[in-house]
């Protein structure tokens, strides 16, 4: 298989990181909302880099910034934000969320972050790949910590969880002032559990707008919605 992921307008090279392009990331990237065109977007732990590459295609935003903290992952994202069409706009730190959030004053209209949701601690023998799936190494609670801290006034923040998770992870985010505003709830295809929730949070406590997303009809028969969704990135949508 090749290393290599092409989207409509740029390309990911994956060979240095553990975790790989998948379903998450790209719905993530697709779903997160910029309706209030946000200038500055941060994508915590952004792997490949495809998150920030997929906000620098729909929006407008001056500033992107992600930060990494696996070393040969940096470095990859690093080579895949100069080799996109928005290489000027997107900045990534070789950098923890915690030395992050002591080092930066600055704000983010937009945070996103796909995190590792792994609560089991299974060793796999390979350092990289367990930290880039396994909660310990972000947990929940040190996610919402820094976003709160770095969050704009009227900011957005955008993730994607285990729908199993998602009770908890609202008490969390509530206490901090971050409240639900969309949630998307994910299902391979019709008969299927929720397996993945898209949450939105903002300091604005309204009354969340729930929906509901379907993949695929059959094996590669994809819903309008997912198409729909998708299909500014994706080659064969």
């Amino acid at each position: 298989m090749s290393e290599l992921f092409k989207f409509k307008q740029f390309e990911i090279n994956q060979d240095r990181c553990a975790m790989k392009i998948g379903t998450d990331g790209v719905l993530l990237g697709a779903w997160a909302n910029l309706d209030n065109a946000p200038e500055t977007i941060l994508d915590i732990g952004t792997g490949t880099g495809v998150i920030a590459l997929m906000l620098a295609q729909r929006g407008a935003a001056e500033v992107i910034d992600a930060i990494e903290i696996d070393a040969a992952a940096y470095e990859q994202c690093v080579d895949n934000f100069e080799l996109s069409p928005w290489g000027d706009r997107l900045y990534c730190y070789h950098a923890g969320l915690d030395e992050f959030v002591d080092e930066i004053d600055d704000k983010y209209d937009l945070i996103v972050c796909n995190p590792p949701f792994y609560s089991e601690t299974v060793t796999s023998g390979n350092l990289q790949r367990d930290q880039a799936r396994q909660n310990e190494f972000l947990p929940f609670s040190e996610l919402l910590e820094g976003v709160s801290k770095l969050l704009s006034d009227n900011g957005t923040f955008a993730t994607i969880i285990p729908f199993k998770e998602k009770e908890s992870f609202l008490k969390m985010a509530t206490e901090l002032g971050l409240f639900v505003n969309e949630c998307l709830h994910v299902k391979g295809n019709p008969t299927a559990e929720i397996k993945r929730t898209l949450l939105s949070f903002s300091r604005n406590d309204s009354p969340s707008k729930v929906t509901d997303l379907i993949i695929e009809t059959d094996r590669h028969v994809y819903t309008t919605e997912y198409v729909e969704l998708t299909k500014d990135f994706y080659l064969k949508m």
